[in-house]
């Protein structure tokens, strides 16, 4: 129950505060634990394929119909959510484009990903009112021309920069062949390893960002758990510059709650400027699940 009530799972924004004598009633679960287990001598990666067999079996059975609460709504009191995404953006086709894999969710635990036609379903909803959302793989909405230099592809997945392989004694098998290699523990600290004498420098139309880029930037560790703050540098040249125009750096951050980013702006003329975001955990808990576009000036 701790563990349901903390930010583990969705950080200080939806922490539970009552006012005294305040009701309040929430449903939590009902949780299954499944144990399986295999001879000696059999392959023990069988019990993984064995649990995810399980796993599809009771994904079909929910919601479950065992619950006696009277807040635990069953199948014939929850609803259906469907309907088919189509996105319209100009600057691609005068169609309508098909959402095709798109996430949409009505936040709270609902969500789905629409199929090839960009067609979803979200099954179990319970009664109340949602704001639905829906995130297009490669569209991130806000386009801009005459651009000076980027560094990787803004589709808001980050996956095409560089994942270092996890510490071996860390790697987690679930993640080395789905994609998700980010996900491993322990990625903060390889940073320092790697760079263990400067930090990050990207040189604009030298460097590569798909082995020059650390997917996150994290503190350095400096040993007996002490971690200090890094310093990264994009170096560019501008052929020409508009001292009269406006430029605007533009940065798609996973979020910003508890670590903050300084963003310093350094021009030969010996103009200089400093932004700084909110603070953010997402390294430590799951990145770039939210991503948000910031734009600094």
């Amino acid at each position: 129950m701790q563990m349901f009530f903390s930010t583990h799972y969705a950080g200080r924004p939806l922490i539970i505060n009552f006012r005294d004598g305040e009701p309040w009633r929430k449903v939590f679960g009902p949780l299954f634990i499944y144990l399986n287990s295999v001879y000696a001598d059999d392959d023990p990666f069988t019990l993984w394929a064995d649990a995810k067999e399980q796993m599809i079996i009771e994904t079909k059975s929910w919601p479950y119909d065992f619950p006696m609460s009277e807040d635990y709504p069953y199948a014939e009191k929850r609803g259906i959510v469907m309907g088919r995404l189509l996105v319209c953006d100009s600057y691609i086709s005068q169609r309508l484009i098909i959402g095709s894999s798109a996430y949409i969710g009505l936040g709270y635990q609902f969500w789905t990903q629409a199929d090839d036609r960009g067609y979803f379903i979200i099954k179990g909803v319970r009664a109340g009112n949602y704001s639905l959302y829906a995130w297009v793989p490669g569209f991130i909405g806000d386009y801009k021309n005459n651009a000076c230099w980027e560094i990787g592809i803004p589709d808001r997945t980050a996956a095409e920069y560089f994942v270092p392989d996890p510490n071996p004694n860390l790697l987690n098998q679930l993640y080395v062949k789905n994609g998700e290699k980010y996900r491993q523990y322990g990625l903060w600290d390889r940073y320092t390893e790697l760079y263990y004498q400067q930090d990050l420098v990207y040189t604009v139309g030298v460097s590569n960002y798909q082995t020059d880029w650390y997917f996150a930037q994290v503190n350095r560790n400096t040993g007996n758990k002490t971690y200090i703050p890094t310093t990264w540098q994009i170096l560019f040249d501008l052929d020409y510059i508009d001292e009269q125009g406006n430029y605007t750096l533009q940065l798609a951050l996973a979020s910003a709650t508890d670590a903050e980013l300084q963003v310093k702006t350094i021009l030969l003329l010996g103009m200089a400027s400093m932004v700084c975001t909110g603070y953010t955990v997402l390294v430590y808990r799951d990145l770039y699940s939210s991503p948000e576009q910031t734009e600094l000036f």
